[in-house]
């Protein structure tokens, strides 16, 4: 009885609803879709704050979204599997749409199933530098909005993991854990849960300094603080987790743990570097 209260058997359905036996709604992206529409939300409550024209806020959500989804897509396919999806002409358009070929010649839609954060948050960099120049706005102060919430956003993330039982954490070695059926009978540490409630957390932190302390911070400092917390817990839960492709076996840190490195020290920077000219 004290191990079953220990442990959880976490064996959800992926899939929420089947459309005409071919498009499959699946927990994941409709999770990623409400961590998405929360994160719009909190970054529409600070344009008003700030009183920033509503012209300008209209088009920020198509960067946004198309920003992470094509980057957390090419990242990845690029960084963990790139010997499926660059090898062969199906695997190339396997990563650029949300289908997969099958067996007897046709396609099913499956959405895209594997997204990775990293690459996410560079589609994301690089697509609010366009919409700056566009609406003419500063960077630094768009990405500091943007970085209030993405914790909320992450968060959402990583219970779409969960709801995959993908991203697993390795076996706690004792009795308590989640016990991920599709995989094996071992309890595991439940790594997205934990990433998923220290995100939560960074995002009470966020807004606690945002309405505080907000007119005191130097531009930059959200940005910084939401790159340096974030990509550090990411780094030192990869020690619970387990390895995502063979590769990483070899390797001393994995690869989300050095693709981590380079967030964690232009976060630092922004937050105790760069310009602390009051805003």
């Amino acid at each position: 009885m004290n191990n079953l209260l220990l442990s959880i058997h976490w064996n959800p359905n992926p899939e929420l609803f089947n459309l005409f036996d071919a498009i499959s709604i699946r927990y994941y992206g409709l999770l990623w879709a409400v961590g998405i529409g929360l994160g719009y939300m909190v970054v529409h409550y600070q344009y008003r704050d700030k009183k920033i024209d509503e012209k300008k806020f209209e088009p920020l959500f198509f960067y946004c979204f198309f920003g992470i989804l094509i980057g957390a897509r090419l990242g990845h396919c690029l960084f963990y599997d790139p010997q499926t999806y660059l090898t062969s002409f199906k695997g190339f358009w396997e990563m650029i749409l949300p289908i997969r070929f099958l067996a007897d010649g046709g396609w099913k839609f499956t959405g895209y199933e594997g997204l990775a954060s990293h690459g996410g948050t560079l589609g994301l960099i690089i697509t609010l530098w366009l919409y700056c120049r566009k609406t003419k706005m500063n960077y630094l102060d768009v990405v500091d909005m943007i970085a209030v919430a993405t914790p909320i956003t992450a968060c959402f993330i990583r219970l779409a993991n969960l709801m995959n039982s993908e991203i697993i954490g390795k076996p706690t070695g004792t009795t308590w854990g989640f016990v991920f059926d599709r995989v094996d009978m071992l309890p595991r540490h439940p790594a997205q849960l934990y990433e998923a409630i220290a995100y939560f957390v960074l995002f009470l932190v966020m807004l606690f300094l945002y309405k505080n302390y907000n007119k005191k911070l130097h531009r930059g400092f959200f940005f910084g603080l939401c790159l340096a917390a974030i990509f550090t817990f990411r780094f030192f839960i990869e020690f619970l987790k387990e390895n995502q492709v063979n590769f990483e076996d070899q390797m001393t840190f994995n690869m989300g743990q050095w693709l981590s490195v380079p967030f964690i020290i232009i976060g630092l920077y922004f937050m105790f570097f760069h310009d602390r000219k009051k805003r």
